[in-house]
């Protein structure tokens, strides 16, 4: 079971409004409600602060954030857009009567999750001085991380977190990374390569996303569409045999001919064609490329061989262990 509460605030009574944060918080939910293939996926409840007569109190806020760390769920994930405020007493989630530190302390945030029973409890915050999440207000390079907790964040504890376009800079990134960005050769889309995905994104003298987690082994947000299909990958290991990085090619793999044609060119091969297509494939995801020579093509017409890369090998051993 995974469920999640996704917040964003635009109004604020005693601070300046936003104006991206309810749309970001529908985006995330969006995507977060099912997966590529229409599957369910998170349980959401949505969390809006769109005006003085649909405003996010900070008691409410703090009820529903407590509310989702109860139960032993295998992932419980809080998304936040809105203000963020610091000071020396540490991090706050500003709700929409909050003025500052009356808002939801991050530490109390850091609590609820580090006793509750899920699986995993994974924090996204898309505020400003987020980065601070994690971090003992009078040690910051001290974590207070639990066993199976992960904290993304927009921007340090220095920094602002950037809208554009009427959205925030991360969510943006974050909404792509898990419409399929981020996907790994079987689809699925971790906290891990979400954030390379982010990071990748922004340049050095943008916002910088923090990225904190004490799990053994990432989980699943979201699976999508694979770039390639299963039964394809699960034959790296029938084509790569344990301890054969080359595999042989001739003529015979390439169903073109070159024009005119040469008759001293032996013809396709059936069977060989079929493999040849998949090693396509396999050059298309960076498993495999040719070796010494410009494209398979030329390869196979020069009786030249292609080879794993280290990619390629990475992924031949997960098939050969059976972890695929």
């Amino acid at each position: 079971m995974k469920k999640a509460l996704v917040v964003g605030i635009d109004f604020y009574k005693h601070g300046p409004a936003l104006y991206g944060c309810v749309n970001d918080a529908h985006g995330v939910k969006a995507i977060l409600e099912r997966n590529g293939d229409g599957t369910v996926n998170f349980a959401v409840e949505l969390l809006a602060g769109t005006g003085a007569n649909a405003a996010v109190t900070r008691e409410s806020l703090r009820n529903k954030v407590r509310e989702l760390f109860e139960g032993d769920s295998d992932i419980a994930l809080f998304y936040f857009a809105g203000h963020g405020h610091l000071d020396e007493t540490g991090g706050y989630l500003l709700g929409s009567d909050s003025k500052g530190d009356d808002g939801l302390a991050l530490g109390d945030v850091m609590t609820f999750a580090a006793k509750s029973h899920a699986k995993n409890k994974i924090i996204v915050l898309d505020s400003c001085h987020s980065g601070i999440a994690g971090a003992k207000p009078t040690a910051t390079t001290m974590s207070e991380l639990t066993d199976g907790m992960t904290i993304l964040t927009a921007s340090t504890d220095t920094q602002y977190a950037s809208e554009k376009n009427g959205s925030g800079v991360f969510t943006t990134l974050f909404i792509d990374a898990l419409t399929g960005a981020a996907r790994n050769l079987i689809g699925a889309i971790t906290p891990g390569s979400v954030y390379a995905y982010i990071d990748q994104s922004l340049g050095p003298w943008q916002q910088r996303p923090v990225f904190k987690t004490n799990v053994k082994r990432f989980v699943s947000l979201r699976t999508v569409q694979p770039p390639i299909a299963l039964g394809e990958l699960q034959k790296l290991a029938e084509l790569f045999p344990i301890g054969t990085s080359e595999l042989k090619l001739d003529p015979t793999f390439e169903p073109e001919r070159p024009t005119p044609p040469d008759p001293s060119i032996p013809p396709p091969d059936p069977v060989n064609t079929v493999k040849f297509a998949i090693l396509q494939n396999y050059v298309r995801v960076n498993l495999v490329e040719p070796d010494g020579a410009q494209h398979m093509w030329h390869a196979a017409m020069g009786s030249k061989a292609c080879k794993l890369t280290v990619l390629g090998e990475h992924y031949r051993r997960l098939v050969a262990e059976g972890k695929i």
